[in-house]
């Protein structure tokens, strides 16, 4: 293996940009054994490093080259002096990570800086996998999955946090020139992306609209917990974790039925707290596969085609394998009393 090209500081570095600008991910991090949590700490250094560079740029096409440049300096091995951009390169050589899944989430941002329009939900599934499920699936690769039916609900999974987040979002994204909801559900509700931009104003023709994607991030959630069994047991509770918590932001946005422009929906840390206990018991249940029977999403299929190319050269065989999860009693036990509070708390509330 080649010597690491990251120092201590930069892990330290990276880790302390995720906990400023990630909060969601820093939380569930907390669950991942320390093997997974470094590279993946590094993983998303990168990728909000890459995500500022564009928003706060003057010149976003000039950021993007420039962006391109870090990523194939990072794949010879040669980094420019940034801490981010070493423990990247580190990652990206360790776990035999395809240039083509970091490149296809520049594209993402590339669209973003263009300000491209989605015309319909096809269209903001092939933005939401570039941005979001290409982390999903470097994820995976992290952990040592490459089964392709484990990469397509890791990609879906990506997918649904990047709806979650868009359904939240709307207001503060109208307010910066850019709608996401798709344009032909807009029509549909008798609203339009111009009526949006114009005057981000609440309304139910927009609220039946971002409804309607946090439904649809449901059903991709629900997919994506099949997933989580193909990780090793000791990587399911932190990806269990994420999917909750951030499923939760659309049924936060929910319960404000569907207004995320007059208000930000905000998942409160004790709900967190609950939820990570939830995702432990999640994982101590278990979740039956069911991937024989679901297809890979078109928006993703070319991810999956990438691997499958960069591990054919390399005689890369994916074991397809599930691996038991094992809980002790005594953590089971722990988790429903916890589970009876939060059941007593909503009980409360209503």
């Amino acid at each position: 293996m080649n010597a690491k090209l990251a120092s201590v500081e930069d892990l330290e570095t990276c880790r302390e940009l995720i906990r400023v600008g990630s909060k969601t991910f820093h939380a569930a991090s907390f669950l991942l054994p320390q093997r997974v949590r470094e590279p993946a700490l590094a993983l998303y250094a990168f990728c909000r490093e890459a995500d500022d560079a564009i928003d706060q740029s003057d010149d976003p096409q000039r950021a993007l080259v420039e962006l391109n440049d870090r990523l194939d300096r990072m794949y010879r091995g040669e980094p420019i002096d940034r801490a981010a951009d070493r423990a990247m390169a580190d990652v990206v050589a360790e776990f035999l990570i395809p240039q083509a899944i970091p490149a296809a989430l520049l594209e993402g941002f590339a669209w973003d800086a263009s300000g491209r329009r989605y015309s319909d939900f096809r269209g903001l599934q092939d933005y939401a996998v570039r941005v979001a499920g290409t982390v999903g699936v470097m994820m995976s690769l992290l952990m040592g999955v490459r089964a392709p039916w484990a990469l397509a609900r890791a990609a879906e999974l990506g997918i649904a946090m990047q709806l979650s987040n868009i359904a939240r979002d709307v207001g503060e994204d109208a307010r910066m020139g850019r709608v996401y909801l798709p344009e032909d559900w807009l029509r549909e509700a008798s609203s339009s992306r111009e009526v949006l931009l114009a005057a981000p104003v609440f309304s139910q023709s927009i609220g039946r609209v971002v409804d309607r994607l946090v439904q649809s991030a449901e059903t991709l959630y629900v997919r994506a917990a099949a997933g989580v069994t193909a990780l090793p047991p000791e990587c399911r509770p932190a990806i269990h974790a994420a999917r909750l918590m951030y499923a939760e932001i659309g049924r936060e946005v929910l319960r404000r039925s569907g207004d995320s422009i007059s208000q930000r929906a905000v998942v409160s840390g004790r709900r967190k707290a609950l939820l990570l206990a939830k995702a432990i018991s999640v994982t101590a249940i278990g979740t039956p596969p069911q991937h024989e029977s679901w297809p890979v999403m078109p928006a993703a299929a070319f991810l999956l085609d990438a691997i499958a190319a960069h591990d054919a050269v390399r005689g890369i065989v994916p074991d397809p394998t599930v691996a038991e999860s094992i809980l002790t009693r005594d953590l089971v036990l722990l988790l429903g009393v916890i589970e009876r509070l939060e059941s007593q708390e909503r009980a409360a509330l209503d």
